[in-house]
C-alpha cells in the first residue's frame, strides 16, 4: 500500500528529530452492512475509508497523529507538529527495513474485495426474520443485520520492521421483540469471526430466528427477581463478559503499567480458586477476536493468564513492555489509524473445567441461573462491576423453577475470581467489541458455565 522509500524518508526524519521510536500504520477499509426490520430491506450501506497513523515515542512518552494524505510532506509536517516541544539531538538511526513474513491462520474466501454478497445476505436475514415471526404470534417485531469488514494494515517502523496483513471481520444478529399488550421483552441470537460471508455456511436462518423468539418469549413471562447475596451459575459463552470486563482489563499492561490495577503486584500471586484457568488467545482460527500479527506487527500468541488460580502473565503491547520489563504478548491494538495502540484483549475466556451443569444446578438451595449475561458498568482498577442478566431463571432446592427479569450481578472481579467453586465442560465463545483508550476493537469472550458460591444479585422482588 505505501512506498518503502517513503516510509524510510518519514521515518529518517522521526528520528533526526530526537525520537527513540518512530511508526507509520497504514490502513484501509471495507465496510458492508445489510439490515432487515420485519419483512424488509431496512439498509445497506457500504463504504472505504483510509489512513496513515504517525506514532513518535520520546522515553515512555508517545505522541500520535493520523492523515488520510498518501503524502510524505504531509507526513513529514505531522511528524514535526508532534516532535515540537520534545526536539532533540538524534539518538537512534533506522534500521534498514526487513519484510515480516506471517503465516495466515485465518482464512477467508467470500471477502468484500471480491463482492459485496449483497442479495445472499438479504435472503438469510429475511428467512431467519420469518422463523422468528413464525414461532410465536406475540412476536412484533424482528430486526437483523450482517455487519462486515475487510481491514489491510501495513506497517513500518524504526527497528526495522515493516509488516502487512489482511483481516476479515463478519457478523449476523436477529433480534426479537415480544409483547403481550402491556409488556415487551427482547431475545437475540448472533454468531461471526474472523472470516469472509462463508459464514453463512454454518448458520441456520430458521434456527437464530427461532432462538431469538424464544428467548424474548422467556423474557415476556418472567417474574422479578429476588435480590439479596446468593449463589450464582454463570451460563456459558457470552457469561465471559463478567471475567472480560472486571478482570481482563485489569491484566493489561494499559493499566498495569500505572499501578491503576489492584493486580499490578500479584503476579506470581493465588488471586482466584483454583478451578480457574484463564487464557488470551489470538491464535485460534477464524475467531472473532484473532489475529495473525497485532497492530504494532508482532506475530500473536496464546497467553496464559491465570494456572490453577495463579496469576501468571499480563498482556503487554511495546509502550507496556518498556515500562514494566515484561515480555511483549502480541496483544498491542487499536481501532484503527486514528489511535495508538495499546495492550489489549483479543480470545478471552476461562477455560473448561470438569464439573456437570446439572451438578451446579442440584448444588443450590435459593440461587439464580444467569444464562446469558448483557451489558453494564465496570469501575476501572477495582474491577466493582454491576452486570445485567438479559436471561435468568430462580433455581430453588436444586431445581430451574422460573425465568426472572430485572436481575443484575453485582461484584469485584477479585472477589467473583475467589467465589467461583465449580467449572463446567459446556465451553463456548461469543462476539463482542471492547472500548478502552485505543478505540473499539472486536473481541471473543467465552467460558463454560461456573458457579459462583455467592454474589449480591440486584432486583425487584
Amino acid at each position: 500500500m505505501f512506498n518503502p522509500s517513503h516510509a524510510q524518508s518519514v521515518i529518517d526524519h522521526a528520528l533526526a528529530m530526537g525520537a527513540d521510536f518512530a511508526e507509520l500504520f497504514i490502513e484501509r477499509q471495507i465496510r458492508s452492512t445489510v439490515e432487515t426490520l420485519t419483512g424488509k430491506v431496512k439498509d445497506i450501506n457500504s463504504g472505504i475509508d483510509f489512513g496513515i497513523g504517525v506514532r513518535l515515542v520520546f522515553g515512555f512518552k508517545v505522541l500520535y497523529g493520523y492523515t488520510n494524505k498518501a503524502d510524505v510532506n504531509e507526513l513529514k509536517r505531522i511528524v514535526s507538529d508532534l516532535a515540537a516541544k520534545d526536539r532533540r539531538d538524534p539518538t537512534v538511526t533506522l534500521k534498514a527495513f526487513k519484510y515480516a513474513q506471517y503465516a495466515n491462520i485465518h482464512p477467508a474466501t467470500k471477502v468484500l474485495s471480491h463482492d459485496h454478497q449483497v442479495a445472499s445476505k438479504i435472503e438469510y436475514l429475511l428467512a431467519a426474520d420469518d422463523a422468528a415471526r413464525k414461532a410465536n404470534s406475540a412476536i412484533e417485531q424482528v430486526s437483523g443485520s450482517v455487519g462486515q469488514r475487510e481491514q489491510a494494515i501495513e506497517i513500518f517502523n524504526s527497528e526495522g520492521l515493516h509488516a502487512q496483513d489482511t483481516r476479515h471481520y463478519i457478523r449476523a444478529r436477529t433480534t426479537a421483540v415480544a409483547t403481550n399488550g402491556d409488556e415487551q421483552a427482547t431475545g437475540y441470537d448472533d454468531d461471526g469471526g474472523l472470516l469472509g460471508w462463508e459464514l453463512e455456511n454454518r448458520l441456520n436462518a430458521k434456527a437464530m430466528g427461532e432462538e431469538a423468539a424464544r428467548m424474548a418469549m422467556v423474557n415476556l413471562g418472567a417474574k422479578a427477581c429476588p435480590s439479596g447475596r446468593m449463589p450464582v451459575v454463570i451460563g456459558n459463552g457470552f457469561g465471559g463478559v463478567i471475567f472480560h470486563e472486571a478482570c481482563g482489563h485489569l491484566l493489561e499492561t494499559t493499566s498495569v503499567a500505572k499501578k491503576a490495577s489492584v493486580f499490578h503486584d500479584q503476579l506470581g500471586e493465588m488471586i482466584a480458586n483454583p478451578v480457574v484457568n484463564a487464557v488470551d488467545d489470538g491464535t485460534m482460527a477464524n475467531e472473532w477476536g484473532s489475529i495473525n500479527i497485532d497492530d504494532e506487527g508482532m506475530a500473536t500468541q496464546k497467553t496464559q493468564l491465570i494456572k490453577d488460580g495463579q496469576l501468571v502473565n499480563f498482556l503487554a503491547d511495546r509502550q507496556g513492555s518498556l515500562k514494566t520489563g515484561l515480555a511483549r504478548s502480541g496483544s498491542g491494538r487499536r481501532e484503527s489509524y486514528k489511535f495508538a495502540p495499546t495492550s489489549r484483549m483479543r480470545n478471552t475466556f476461562i477455560e473448561p473445567g470438569t464439573d456437570s451443569f446439572d451438578d451446579m444446578i442440584s448444588s443450590i438451595e435459593k440461587g439464580i441461573y444467569a444464562k446469558r449475561m448483557g451489558g453494564g458498568s465496570v469501575q476501572p482498577g477495582t474491577g466493582e462491576f454491576n452486570f445485567a442478566v438479559t436471561e435468568g431463571y430462580y433455581v430453588e432446592d436444586g431445581k430451574i423453577q422460573y425465568p426472572v427479569k430485572a436481575a443484575t450481578l453485582i461484584s469485584t472481579g477479585p472477589q467473583v475470581l475467589k467465589e467461583i467453586s465449580m467449572v463446567s465442560d459446556d465451553f463456548k465463545l461469543a462476539c463482542g467489541m471492547c472500548g478502552s483508550i485505543s478505540g473499539a476493537v472486536p473481541t471473543t469472550v467465552g467460558q463454560p458455565a461456573l458457579k459462583v458460591d455467592d454474589i449480591l444479585v440486584g432486583g425487584n422482588a
